[in-house]
């Protein structure tokens, strides 16, 4: 057999075998992803912690674990347990609302210049029996006639995300413990593949890229709930515990913290509490005003050196694309983009 041929056939095993293991471990590829991207995000906590214990790596690694989760699930289990509190009460009225249809407002006929029409619409499906269920066709509202049934459902799927997390969790750990045999493996294998010199100008960018991305996103996208849930708090909104956390998740997502605070605001309003109202509309403003105009494009943006709209778009088509782990994976494949348009200049002058 010719050299050529035995390259050949090496290639594709190997591609072979990489495709097999992605089909069998294909369930748990996603809570690997989000292990690996808290993990880049947070090494150096990690490495913070193998110091102050003596260099005993499994005892860091199982802190850093702990502080990790500490941080990113809370919020989450805070949500979950409010919106548990909540559940039946929500479950009967989705029931409800989709089986005898659901009565617009009195104040959606005073909405200006379009109060009329938003009414009509209104009335002609979601006042309709199951007319939700005809708004969402498709989905599995359609099958919910009784509050048992969306409790049902919605616990399934909620066990489902936590099995995730907690398996993420878990990965966390182990990737901490053998992160420095693990990345050497990938270096060797990145400068086998495309060459030392050009593996170590990508392989620089990406951690700089996860680590503002999750400052930027999650940790700025928290501080808006926190805020906007003291202002909740204050206004008095129902459950403000559960708005928070709603706000915080959506915020994470650009333009996302504006349908939280803009819902509070409509619940205010149809409470009669127009200067509650209006009061969390404006503070909602000025957050998300500060947030995604100075903090977030200065902290990514510096960070990745990356111009503001590359970042967005990164983000909004990761979303578009890969669902909520894109909003960590686009800014990653612009910075990799944007360092392949500069690649000739950055290999000829290596510290530009």
């Amino acid at each position: 057999m010719k050299e050529n041929q035995r390259d050949a056939l090496s290639a594709c095993f190997s591609l072979a075998l990489v495709l097999a293991t992605l089909f069998v471990t294909q369930r748990f590829l996603l809570p690997l992803l989000w292990a690996a991207i808290l993990c880049i995000a947070t090494w150096p906590l990690y490495r913070r912690m193998v110091s102050v214990t003596g260099g005993r790596e499994v005892i860091a690694a199982l802190l850093a674990t702990v502080v990790a989760a500490l941080v990113f699930v809370t919020p989450l289990a805070l949500g979950v347990a409010q919106a548990a509190h909540q559940a039946p009460a929500l479950a009967q009225f989705i029931a409800s609302a989709n089986t005898d249809g659901l009565a617009p407002p009195d104040w959606v006929a005073r909405i200006p210049f379009a109060g009329a029409e938003i009414q009509e619409w209104w009335l002609a499906t979601l006042g309709q029996p199951h007319g939700l269920a005809h708004l969402l066709h498709g989905s599995s509202v359609a099958h919910l006639q009784s509050a048992s049934e969306v409790l049902k459902r919605t616990g399934a799927g909620l066990l489902h995300r936590l099995i995730d997390v907690g398996f993420a969790i878990l990965c966390l750990f182990f990737f901490y413990k053998d992160g420095n045999a693990l990345q050497r493996q990938v270096n060797a294998i990145g400068a086998h593949l495309i060459g030392e010199v050009r593996w170590t100008l990508y392989a620089l960018k990406v951690p700089v890229a996860v680590r503002a991305t999750v400052n930027g996103l999650v940790l700025v996208g928290l501080a808006e709930g926190v805020l906007l849930g003291i202002g909740y708090q204050l206004a008095g909104v129902p459950s403000a515990v559960l708005w928070a956390a709603a706000t915080g998740v959506l915020a994470i997502i650009p333009f996302g913290a504006p349908l939280a605070f803009g819902a509070v605001a409509l619940l205010l309003l149809a409470k009669g509490a127009t200067v509650a109202a209006i009061a969390i509309a404006a503070w909602g403003a000025v957050i998300l005003f500060v947030a995604d105009h100075a903090v977030r494009p200065a902290m990514i943006g510096n960070a990745t050196k990356l111009p503001f709209l590359a970042v967005l778009i990164g983000i909004l088509g990761g979303v578009e694309t890969l669902g909520l782990i894109g909003l960590f994976v686009g800014p990653v494949v612009m910075t990799l983009f944007v360092t392949l348009w500069h690649e000739e200049r950055h290999l000829r002058h290596p510290l530009s």
